[in-house]
């Protein structure tokens, strides 16, 4: 057991990264509704076939159209027949309601006369759920012999008032009866049988062909460059129905998802590769490799959600977060990778995968693009109009060659590019929270703690101003420079603003805070002296965390003076134990050696910045010399060893740093009096 692991152990990075990849595939095949990949053809009627000549590759039926079918049901039910019995009992049964009946002796005699007239010809019962009944035909059924009848042939309800009207006088006492009649009174002679008339209507309409005509195998369905009529879109609609089927019936879950699976790993196994090539610090990182993979399952679930809701607005999905996200917190480079990753794994998921795909390459991109550098809250803004116009050029033109005219542009396509650029700029807040979550550090958090009116540095002002001057001559000389030999010049200016803070705990023992001739150095021994001078960066450690700076801000506070010694404290202790061997601890940082372009530049800049002051007639050779004694010493020191820069580097920080210090440290000409 020991043994495996002690194998294991060195190798845990990597497994962690292993097993991160597997749980991020199965909770993204667990989030996507497990429907059958149907094929689907880009075609739309009016428009040409773009794609090569379509064959049948088997035989199936030309399915007609929703709307065909539609109409030979509504044909057929107005066709369909309508059945009736004779009920015999009926007019007696009303003569006697009409004798219950209050009326007087002239209104009875007229509703006799009007019962007999309606009786004579037959009541009929009108269905509720029959809007043509006057046009339809009715059989009525009387015993075991069935006759063909019209709807006029008898009396409706509707009929009533104009056969009272024609036997009476008074219009008062003509529509009393009417109503008496109607309501308490009549009785159906030829009552409705819906039972029969539904036998009758769904034997008609499962006589219905769904089907026009088949196609054999290796028929040509459509012809590259064609016209896409109603007849030929409904012809390739029914193949796509008839594959679907056909993949539904010899579908199998577990080969599905592991298909699938096996897809996802392929497409991160690359993007693995990819950032071992490169070298990019992304792998040295589990919290960035974690921050990777929540950021595609995030946006893997916005995606399944949309689609379970409906699969034709998954364009809505604000897929363009993750390629924002990763340029906000990487390079262009890894961000355009990683995009290209997610997309491809997204693709497999949804329907019309090329079309999903083609759209969110190409507005990636797009985004990747504006973004740069994410400096301003109006850059949101800029990237979310980008993508909305990305999103409707593309339909537009896709459209264009399709139709060659714009009448079939569909105006819900354009809202849901607007939604979808909208809910892109939930990227501002996911910022600040992967930040918060995974300590990372982006130029938004940069900018706000660059202004000198934060809590640190309006400390490090009031107490220690002269620390304040010196790191702000650092800031500004580290920033040039990092734009010229390249890197991160915003996280340069930043990490030098706060590399001396720790000073504010002792700031008098520090000779740029000093105003008097009084140094309480002085008062202590070179050890006391050399403790106390090292402390700075412990303290500015300490107060890094009182402050909340990013971990990116706090490594200048450990790296400025990497591991070297205090040079002055040490040489007069040498001085005074000739031939003793000093405890470098007592004497030496805590470091460690700057690891990057930044903390380098800093450490250089904060050295030959302080140094040069001691010089007391600056020129430019005495400058220059002492920039490459403190250099040479950095590089002797090997405090440059793990940082990546170059000689190539070294030697433009020479050039730079000369011509900087020269104009700090510049003479002017000495005006003349005037008397």
């Amino acid at each position: 057991m020991k043994k495996l692991l002690e194998k294991i152990v060195p190798h845990m990075s990597l497994i962690y990264k292993i097993m991160t990849m597997l749980v991020t595939v199965v909770l993204i095949l667990l989030m996507f509704p497990h429907n059958d990949r149907e094929t689907h053809y880009n075609y739309a009627v009016g428009s040409f076939w773009n794609e090569e000549d379509l064959y049948a590759p088997y035989d199936f039926a030309i399915r007609k159209s929703e709307s065909e079918v539609e109409r030979e049901r509504a044909a057929t039910r107005q066709q369909s027949l309508l059945y009736f019995t004779i009920d015999s009992t009926a007019e007696q049964e009303a003569r006697n309601r009409l004798d219950q009946c209050t009326l007087d002796w002239n209104s009875r005699q007229q509703a006799r006369t009007v019962l007999n007239t309606i009786y004579k010809k037959g009541y009929v019962e009108t269905p509720k759920d029959i809007d043509d009944f006057a046009t339809r035909t009715l059989i009525v059924l009387q015993g075991n012999t069935a006759s063909e009848h019209q709807a006029t042939d008898f009396v409706t309800a509707d009929d009533i008032e104009d056969i009272v009207s024609r036997n009476g006088h008074n219009e008062n006492s003509d529509n009393h009866i009417a109503s008496i009649l109607k309501e308490e009174v009549l009785v159906p002679s030829v009552r409705y049988e819906s039972l029969r008339t539904q036998i009758e209507l769904d034997s008609r309409l499962s006589q219905i062909k769904y089907t026009s005509k088949m196609v054999q195998a290796g028929a040509l369905v459509i012809a590259k460059g064609e016209y896409i009529d109603e007849e030929k879109a409904q012809a390739i609609a029914s193949l796509e129905s008839e594959n679907s089927e056909r993949f539904e019936s010899h579908y199998n879950v577990f080969n599905h998802n592991l298909g699938q699976m096996l897809l996802c790993i392929i497409a991160f196994v690359a993007l693995y590769m990819f950032l071992k090539i490169v070298k990019h610090p992304i792998l040295e990182d589990n919290k960035k490799v974690t921050f990777v993979m929540v950021t595609i399952l995030m946006m893997s679930g916005f995606v399944a959600l949309v689609e379970r809701v409906n699969p034709e607005w998954v364009l809505l999905a604000p897929v363009c977060i993750v390629p924002i996200l990763m340029r906000v917190f990487f390079d262009m480079r890894v961000a355009l990778y990683i995009d290209l990753t997610t997309v491809i794994i997204l693709g497999n998921m949804v329907p019309n995968s090329f079309e999903f795909i083609f759209y969110q390459m190409v507005t990636g991109m797009m985004s990747i693009i504006t973004v740069k550098g994410f400096e301003r809250r109006s850059s949101f803004f800029i990237v979310a109009l980008t993508i909305f116009a990305t999103y409707s050029l593309i339909y537009t033109a896709g459209m264009l060659s399709q139709n060659t005219n714009l009448h079939g542009l569909d105006q819900q396509r354009y809202m849901m590019f607007f939604l979808n650029a909208l809910l892109t700029l939930l990227s501002y807040p996911l910022i600040y929270l992967f930040e918060k979550i995974f300590g990372m550090t982006t130029a938004l958090t940069l900018l706000e703690i660059s202004s000198t009116n934060t809590p640190a540095l309006r400390e490090l002002s009031r107490r220690a101003p002269g620390t304040f001057q010196h790191s702000m001559q650092v800031a500004n000389i580290s920033e040039d420079i990092i734009n010229e030999i390249g890197g991160n010049a915003l996280l340069a200016r930043v990490g030098a603003l706060y590399h001396d803070i720790g000073k504010i705990s002792a700031p008098l023992y520090f000779t740029e805070n000093q105003n008097t001739e009084f140094n309480p150095h002085d008062e202590l021994d070179c050890k006391e002296s050399a403790h106390i001078i090292t402390r700075h960066v412990l303290d500015g450690i300490a107060l890094a965390k009182k402050y909340h700076l990013p971990n990116d801000v706090t490594d200048f506070i450990r790296t400025h003076h990497g591991t070297t010694r205090t040079g002055y404290f040490y040489a007069i202790w040498q001085k005074e134990h000739p031939g003793e061997t000093a405890d470098d601890s007592i004497f030496q940082y805590a470091g460690p050696a700057p690891f990057s372009r930044e903390t380098a530049v800093v450490m250089i800049v904060d050295s030959v910045e302080a140094a040069t002051k001691s010089i007391e007639n600056p020129d430019r050779e005495s400058i220059r010399t002492m920039v490459n004694k403190i250099i040479d010493n950095k590089i002797n020191e090997r405090q440059l060893n793990y940082s990546n820069i170059t000689f190539g580097d070294i030697t433009k920080i020479r050039e730079l740093l000369t011509i900087k210090m020269m104009s700090v440290y510049h003479v002017r000409v000495e005006y003349p009096t005037v008397k």
